[in-house]
């Protein structure tokens, strides 16, 4: 333990942001890492609790009271060998995971939580800047190659969990450049893009082979999912080429709202809209892009896509931003002796919403109105939650002005074409059918072919994809070894 008596007098420290007018003006990061002797006053307030919650809160099983020692002790190199332990890509999970350790910190209970989260991104910062971050490449080559399909944060843990084994990973994307949905579904202003190209660059250098603009597989050509690929192999192809498969792509699947309306100009799903952004962000000339300027708009959906669209709509210079969400607002604080450790359902406001947007709850879309045949308006009606289930409010409908819908309702499953073209069997939600056991766990009805992440669980978080990807390169290893030494 750092220090008993820490968390009784060193209140949280939260990083700081640049303030909205001068965020707005650009697409880059705006919440600045704790500095080295902030982050130190912060872990000084980590308990190290007989039963650290925090542990069992995260996902990929971070280690966390004891970085958070380490951190203290000023012994930072130590600290990110602890968390890199757990966690392949920190950079990422301590910029947009939503910190579901926090929740379930002790200190959570009577005060505010301790800031892993900040700690987890102070610590990973400084070991960039100290070089310690260095290619693994492994003492012994195995002579088996594997295939990840999807190089999102699920595929990218796999394959350099995987090259760290020995084994010859060659890593598929059908677009253009390495990363999945953190490289075209997170907008900049939330993660920059080079720290992903610097983690592929480290994963090179472990041996792993990318191919961008692959598809793998067939493809809806009515599906408006992002599709940047030049080219395309078959699964009979893979499969006969590599001693092993495995499948990592995004839930990229939106769910529609079939209204009357829906065919109207101007209505798009959220992921038609984000990828333009960060296409042109990152140097392209696109021939057309869905833009917010001069425009009302309506985003329906209040979850993480539908903020992004908020900030993404905000910066392109929209006049206004509505968001609706269908179900009522939540209390602006959780009853923490009902539901610690557990993630608590509460009002969560963004830094998205923090630069304009009128939030609107227990609202329904009736219809989308349009004139010429583009959309004008989105009638809604206002509903109300009796005996758990939603119903209409009598005399409260209404027409919200809108140039431009964004559906940003959340992604129901994988693209099914690609998990078609392989036979692989799925669940009643359309992921790959596949379990977590231990042995043997990961693997679909296929021989040698498994699948990991949203593919397997349906949308979620990247440090759930983080987890997946892990425990299922170590069920990888041990298909094609019969024994395995990585971490689970």
């Amino acid at each position: 333990m750092s220090k008993i008596t820490g968390f009784l007098e060193q209140p949280r420290v939260k990083e700081k942001s640049q303030p909205v007018d001068t965020r707005l003006k650009n697409y880059a990061e705006f919440v600045l890492p704790l500095a080295n002797e902030a982050a130190q006053k912060q872990a000084v307030r980590c308990m190290d609790c007989g039963i650290p919650f925090c542990n069992n809160g995260c996902p990929v099983g971070n280690i966390i009271p004891d970085f958070n020692n380490l951190v203290y002790e000023n012994d930072w190199l130590s600290a990110i060998e602890t968390l890199h332990s757990t966690n392949n890509f920190p950079e990422f999970t301590g910029r947009i995971c939503p910190a579901p350790c926090e929740a379930a910190c002790t200190l959570n209970i009577n005060d505010d939580p301790v800031g892993i989260k900040s700690i987890e991104l102070a610590i990973i910062e400084r070991a960039w800047q100290e070089g310690w971050v260095r290619p693994q490449p492994p003492q012994v080559k195995t002579g088996k190659t594997v295939a990840v399909i999807g190089s999102g944060p699920a595929g990218l843990a796999a394959a350099q969990q995987l090259a760290r084994a020995g084994h010859a990973v060659t890593v598929f994307e059908k677009n253009d450049r390495v990363g999945g949905l953190l490289r075209y579904g997170i907008p900049d202003f939330k993660m920059e893009k080079h720290h992903i190209d610097r983690r592929v660059q480290q994963m090179e250098a472990e041996g792993v082979t990318f191919r961008t603009g692959v598809l793998v597989g067939t493809w809806d050509r009515k599906s408006t999912v992002t599709n940047l690929a030049k080219s395309a192999v078959t699964p009979d192809e893979l499969r006969a080429e590599f001693d092993a498969v495995l499948l990592c792509g995004g839930a990229e699947q939106p769910r529609d709202l079939p209204v009357p309306g829906r065919e109207l100009d101007g209505v798009h799903f959220a992921m038609e809209f984000l990828p333009g952004q960060n296409r042109v962000n990152a140097g392209d000339r696109l021939k057309k892009q869905l833009r917010a300027d001069g425009k009302h708009v309506v985003v329906i959906g209040g979850g993480d896509t539908g903020s992004d669209c908020v900030g993404t709509s905000n910066r392109h210079g929209a006049v206004s931003v509505t968001q609706f969400e269908v179900m009522p607002q939540p209390p602006e604080h959780e009853n923490k002796p009902l539901v610690w450790p557990y993630w608590p359902l509460k009002l969560r406001t963004s830094s998205s919403h923090e630069e304009g947007v009128t939030r609107e709850f227990a609202i329904a879309t009736k219809e989308f109105i349009g004139e010429g045949g583009k959309v004008t308006g989105v009638k809604t009606v206002r509903i109300e939650l009796v005996d758990g289930h939603l119903k209409e409010i009598e005399g409260s409908e209404e027409i919200h002005p809108a140039e431009l819908v964004l559906l940003a309702m959340g992604f129901v499953s994988p693209v099914g074409s690609v998990l078609d073209a392989f036979g692989i069997e799925k669940d009643t939600r359309g992921n790959a059918l596949a379990g977590t056991e231990e042995e043997g766990g990961y693997v679909t009805n296929l021989p040698g072919v498994f699948a990991a992440g949203d593919m397997r669980r349906g949308q979620s978080l990247v440090v759930w994809a983080i987890r997946e990807g892990r425990q299922a390169a170590r069920a990888l290893d041990q298909y094609l070894m019969g024994t395995s030494v990585l971490p689970r």
